[in-house]
């Protein structure tokens, strides 16, 4: 996966549906997704000089605080598509990053909203960006690209409700640092949701908030509640050991 538009402000990468990577209804998985998107910016940041090979050489690492992503259509198997991000915005203690996602004619089938964070990796403390990096991050910022949907939103499950499961994390959970993979906490979402209700209901917008680490070892408890605004709408928290909270999703379904 090469970044098309060269070193310019906005990346551009290219990208093609493998069916091991389509749910049941041959769609692209959100989970995959998601993966494409936290390569995609990974690959941005490194080709512009801060990427993750070379913040961790100084002990930081970057680390993922909301994702929204808002979907008109979901590519298909063995679709060619394209994913273009670029930096909107950086503040002292986070940045944020948005994408387009595009179908292989160029018509945009959504549009994604991402705020980061730089820590470091002993103390688990933000890194002040403006500080470290000035000018050389700044220079990076573009405000003339379109991304018209709303960013992350306030919101919580308004009363309490039993856990709708309850999983210890396993190998395949676990990423690189330790950590629950940011991206099992959207799969691991959406399989609260039977398959006779993916069946016939396709995710419109998925946001996330990211407020602590789970661990191996964690029991990870996940509530689900209906919103009262639409019956295809729903929060979710997901509590270490039933008690500290670990992040926060909200779910809009199109369907019946």
């Amino acid at each position: 996966m090469n970044d098309i538009a060269g070193k310019d402000k906005v990346g551009l990468y290219e990208l093609f549906v493998e069916l091991f990577h389509a749910d049941f209804k041959g769609r692209l998985s959100l989970g995959i997704l998601g993966n494409h998107l936290l390569n995609c910016a990974g690959l941005h940041a490194a080709a512009r000089g801060f990427g993750m090979s070379r913040i961790n050489e100084i002990n930081y690492t970057w680390v993922l605080s909301r994702l929204v992503i808002e979907m008109n259509r979901f590519p298909l198997k063995n679709e060619r598509f394209y994913i273009s991000t670029w930096v909107e915005d950086v503040y002292r203690l986070f940045t944020n990053r948005n994408y387009t996602v595009y179908d292989a004619d160029r018509n945009v089938m959504g549009y994604v909203r991402s705020v980061w964070a730089m820590i470091d990796m002993d103390s688990r403390k933000p890194v002040d960006l403006i500080s470290l990096y000035g000018d050389k991050l700044t220079s990076y910022i573009c405000k003339d690209e379109p991304c018209p949907i709303e960013g992350p939103t306030r919101f919580r499950l308004k009363e309490q409700v039993e856990p709708e499961c309850v999983c210890m994390p396993k190998y395949s959970d676990i990423d690189i640092n330790g950590h629950f993979n940011s991206i099992k906490y959207i799969e691991h979402i959406l399989d609260l949701f039977p398959v006779e209700f993916h069946d016939r209901h396709e995710v419109r917008r998925f946001e996330i908030a990211y407020q602590s680490e789970g661990r191996s070892g964690d029991e990870l408890y996940f509530y689900r509640h209906p919103c009262a605004a639409s019956e295809n709408e729903y929060a979710v928290e997901v509590k270490k050991n039933g008690a500290e909270l670990l992040c926060r999703a909200l779910v809009k379904f199109a369907g019946d």
